[in-house]
């Protein structure tokens, strides 16, 4: 570079200084320019433009940002609370709970002889009869492990020509070393209280019990096999419902305590009122899906997710197989997924959210309050309050999106979509009472799932799939039933054993109980 300060050429000069003068000229023409492009957009249509675009930027950072470091609660701020008026409110207390179910246990507790002299007047306390001071604790009685010797005796005949052995217990493989109870205890571990095996391996340790993770994987397994045809006929009984809940969450297939790349499983979920079914396939397709559903034909709640929309349509159009009769499903749609859309969107749209929340959480209100009565009156309450407010909520919360300006691909513009793409299935609970608002059921029955793939991180093999699914879908089964888990699964198995192929369902076993019970009664 020249350093023209110290330049005495003239030639130089006077070149240097045509060349600022073209440079100072090029200047103030960009300067004009970028003065009129200031202008332009000064304007009323390109500021909000350039205002939703602001909005859109931040909104997608906000939620990079959300699923990053966020939490996944969806609750909202509640109102601040209003200050505590002069009238007092009665107090709420934790006293103890009743626990009329556990075993009683009396012990007495005497006074020690050393303690027996009067320090007042020297004389001696003795007993009063029927006269105690009575607390009640709660304790545990330590859970053992121990070895049966079951002794089968042997008979002979008079005749003596002739010989009987005494039946052992039911074991589910011949020559087993281990008990039914046993057996059912693992399962409980593992599929209930979501226990890795090798975590019992050493709570067992701890009691005095020396295993393997193997040997506790081949009782299951056994047990499995002789709960297929319940688990079967359960499926089968969850697609008799007039209406479920269809869900799916991803499952793992591990390999030396690693997921096996291109491997990843799907729990498919599909619920009734009191039972449940769960099937670990491969993918998460249309073909899977059909699996999940079979040829299931009444009402389907689920999400947006497009397999369940393309079976609902292939199923009415006659395309499940050929030959096959075309009945069909009806596809609703979830408001709690539309809502969650919404609270995803609030934090930069805070006022637009908040008018389509509050709706939202209207329709709700109706819904609980026609909770409020006989159960048996539970659908005639929800029509009439549904035609009488609900009906007019909805068209509002779709008059309030059919006004809204917004970016397509912003937190709000995408939430709207949503809304209006389903809007089918979200308005068919308006026609039918016995369709619920949203799909939580169906969600709350994944949390068992869930939570077993994060603490024992999936199956080892496929078979290992079919076992966990199996496993689920019973103790999920009997805990919405409302029976124990433990007892359901040794009562099921029991009967399998007993008889090859013979099933027991919750429904069944939960029937078995009352009568027990009437009959200790009397």
């Amino acid at each position: 570079m020249v350093d023209l300060s110290r330049s005495t050429n003239v030639d130089v000069l006077q070149a240097a200084n045509e060349l600022l003068i073209k440079e100072v000229g090029r200047l103030k023409d960009e300067n004009a320019s970028l003065l009129s492009k200031l202008q332009a957009l000064s304007s009323e249509g390109a500021s909000a433009t350039l205002q939703q675009e602001l909005a859109y930027q931040k909104d997608l950072l906000r939620r990079r940002e959300q699923e990053l470091f966020g939490q996944s609660s969806e609750r909202r701020p509640k109102d601040a609370p209003q200050p505590d008026s002069d009238e007092k409110k009665p107090r709420k207390g934790h006293g103890p709970t009743p626990q009329p179910q556990l075993r009683l246990v009396t012990e007495e507790h005497e006074l020690p002889e050393d303690q027996r002299d009067c320090h007042e007047c020297g004389g001696t306390f003795v007993e009063v009869d029927d006269w105690t001071e009575d607390s009640e604790e709660i304790t545990v009685w330590a859970k053992q492990i121990v070895r049966v010797l079951n002794r089968r005796k042997n008979y002979r005949c008079t005749c003596g020509d002739h010989y009987a052995t005494a039946p052992g217990p039911l074991k589910l493989q011949a020559g087993g070393r281990y008990s039914l109870d046993f057996t059912v205890d693992v399962a409980v571990a593992k599929y209930a209280d979501h226990l890795p095996l090798s975590r019992l391996v050493k709570i067992y340790a701890r009691l005095g019990f020396t295993v393997t993770t193997q040997a506790l994987w081949d009782q299951l397994d056994a047990m499995a096999t002789a709960l297929w045809p319940t688990y079967l006929k359960l499926r089968a009984e969850v697609l008799k419902a007039p209406l479920v809940h269809a869900d799916e969450s991803y499952w793992r297939l591990m390999a030396n305590g690693k997921e096996i790349e291109n491997k990843r499983y799907w729990t498919w979920c599909v619920a009734s009122d009191d039972l449940v079914s769960y099937q670990i396939l491969s993918a998460r397709s249309t073909a899977a899906g059909k699996l999940a559903l079979g040829d299931y034909a009444g009402i389907v709640m689920a999400d947006g997710y497009g397999v369940y929309g393309a079976l609902a349509r292939d199923s009415k159009q006659g395309k499940l197989s050929e030959g096959e009769a075309t009945r069909g499903f009806q596809l609703v749609n979830c408001w709690a997924h539309v809502r969650r859309k919404f609270v995803e969107a609030q934090p930069n749209f805070p006022e637009l959210c908040d008018e389509v929340l509050a709706l939202i959480g209207k329709l709700y209100e109706v819904d609980r309050e026609a909770k409020d009565g006989p159960p048996e009156e539970l659908l005639d309450r929800r029509r009439s309050l549904r035609e009488a407010r609900s009906r007019e909520l909805v068209n509002q919360i779709y008059e309030w999106a059919a006004g809204q300006r917004v970016l397509p691909r912003s937190g709000l513009g995408a939430a709207i979509k949503y809304m209006v793409d389903l809007k089918p299935g979200l308005v068919a609970f308006l026609e039918n009472p016995l369709i619920p608002l949203d799909n939580n059921p169906g969600e709350r029955a994944l949390r068992g799932t869930v939570l077993g793939r994060k603490n024992h991180l999936g199956s080892r093999s496929e078979r290992g799939t079919q076992v966990a699914a199996l496993f689920y879908t019973l103790v999920e089964s009997a805990k919405l039933s409302g029976l124990n888990p433990s007892a359901y699964l040794a009562a099921a198995t029991k009967r399998a054993l007993e008889t090859a192929g013979a099933v027991l369902l919750p429904a069944e076993f939960k029937a078995m109980q009352v009568v027990v019970k009437e009959l200790s009664s009397a």
